[in-house]
């Protein structure tokens, strides 16, 4: 039996479901700051499926380092992905995988993404892998992937991705510093025509971490070769594997996933997120920021190597039931139009890349842009840096053709999941309130402070570096950071 915790009143949660209207946002974000935890219990109780429901909404001092959400929850992250859209979304496409060969891609339907993510999560508990054990996954941008990531998340075990161009010495200090007990990689990997040796890469990286019991190897190219006794193949693991695995119900604070961050130092430093609090902020903001609609098609095109793909491309969307877009080649391959020559194909409604693609598509003719339709576009996004106002004018006059809002998001890895954007509280039918190269406004929870190098720390709770001018301050988020 799946349950919701709270008690509070739908009518302000049909508020709060809707505010990505802007008449609607400045109150409801006071009521953010002022009555957080009333804030977040409205939108958990709306958007998660609980096991056995939360007896603390937030237990929080920043300054101390203790952040917990949802006390006493019990919930897996994998049922509230896949199985609770099984019923209305079964034959839903949930990924629709754009592969490196230009002009082909995939569906993969709910029911699909579900029997795949069992299967692995079997085959993974059949090598011994329980809760609590570390699972590195070195793989390309491809559904394989983000079964992977639901799998572990499906029987407690948490995953560390590594972006699939990292050297062996970066992947095998992560393998190692994670003590991951099995890792996950591809033959080769294929992007933008090029092909990247995956496997001798982990090859490498393995010698380096003698936690590693396993490698479990996909076929991407049809290269597959097992020279080891730790590798395994697999697709034939996941034939004789269980399409049925139970969801292992977990606490709201039990890690969900590592992820390593380069941080101000330079050295990889690991963080962990846990289960509740990411959930629902990565969901919430996926929905409002972009202004999902159920029958929509999302695209991201970051790698899930990286924070957004974590959030942006697997967890957020398909907490919504959506449809989200794995992108697995590169912008310009094999022309600079291939962005949107995908757009045209898959009726893209949302599309959310980074500012470095944009400057580098303007370089080349519009013509690359305007020849295909773009008409399904309501929504550009841009993440992982500032984007100057040149480089967003041409991203909304030309690709957007002046009738899509940029939604410039500023967050971290630390975060999980965007803080300053647009929207909510973006006028739709006045997008000259946008300012060009401005994340403009704080999330619901969020509170922002604007503060000179010698400002004193006040009364602030937590301070993280936006700028070397300016800060936010966020003592009312969901967040599951722990570091």
């Amino acid at each position: 039996m799946l349950h919701r915790a709270g008690h509070t009143a739908r009518s302000l949660l049909s508020t709060v479901a809707s505010a990505a209207l802007s008449t609607d946002y400045p109150t409801l974000h006071q009521h953010s700051i002022e009555s957080s935890d009333e804030f977040w219990n409205q939108i958990a109780t709306e958007r998660i499926y609980w096991r056995e429901p939360y007896q603390t909404i937030s237990d929080c001092n920043f300054k101390a380092g203790k952040v917990n959400w949802f006390t006493g929850g019990k919930l897996n992250v994998s049922e509230n992905l896949l199985d609770r859209h099984l019923v209305e979304h079964s034959d839903k496409a949930a990924i629709l995988w754009e592969r490196d060969e230009p002009g082909q891609h995939e569906i993969v339907t709910y029911k699909a993404l579900h029997e795949m993510t069992c299967r692995i999560a079997n085959v993974l508990k059949s090598h011994g892998v329980s809760k609590g054990d570390r699972v590195g996954v070195y793989l390309p941008m491809c559904p394989t992937a983000a079964a992977v990531m639901l799998a572990c998340a499906r029987i407690g075990a948490i995953h560390n991705v590594v972006f699939a161009g990292f050297s062996a010495e970066a992947l095998g200090k992560r393998l190692e510093q994670s003590e991951a007990k099995v890792a996950f990689t591809a033959d080769r990997a294929i992007r933008g025509g090029k092909l990247i040796p995956l496997k001798s890469i982990m090859d490498e990286a393995a010698k380096m971490a003698p936690s590693v019991q396993k490698v479990f190897v996909m076929d991407r190219t049809g290269a597959v070769e097992l020279t080891s006794s730790k590798d395994v193949s697999l697709e034939s693991e996941m034939a004789g594997a269980s399409s049925e695995c139970a969801p292992v119900v977990l606490d709201s604070e039990d890690p969900l996933f590592m992820l390593y961050t380069s941080g101000s130092t330079g050295a990889p430093k690991g963080l962990v997120h846990t289960q509740a609090g990411y959930l629902t902020y990565a969901g919430y903001t996926h929905q409002q920021i972009f202004d999902y609609k159920p029958d929509d098609v999302y695209a991201c095109v970051a790698d899930v190597g990286w924070i957004t793909g974590h959030s942006y491309v697997v967890y957020g969307p398909l907490s919504n039931a959506a449809t989200t877009v794995m992108f697995e080649s590169t912008p310009n391959y094999p022309d600079p139009g291939r962005y949107w020559e995908t757009v045209e194909r898959l009726k893209i409604n949302q599309f959310y890349g980074a500012p470095t693609a944009v400057r580098l598509l303007m370089k080349s003719s519009d013509s690359y842009v305007t020849k295909y339709d773009r008409s399904s576009l309501r929504t550009l996004g841009t993440v992982g840096e500032p984007i100057n106002p040149k480089a967003w004018q041409w991203y909304f006059d030309i690709v957007g053709e002046g009738r899509c809002p940029v939604v410039d998001t500023w967050w971290q890895t630390e975060t999980g999941g965007i803080m300053i954007a647009p929207r909510p509280g973006l006028d739709p039918n006045n997008l000259t309130n946008l300012k060009p190269g401005a994340a403009m406004r704080p999330f619901y929870g969020v509170d922002i402070a604007l503060m000179s190098p010698d400002t004193k720390e006040n009364d602030l709770q937590i301070v993280v570096d936006l700028t070397p001018r300016a800060t936010i301050v966020s003592p009312a988020t969901p967040w599951s950071l722990r570091i």
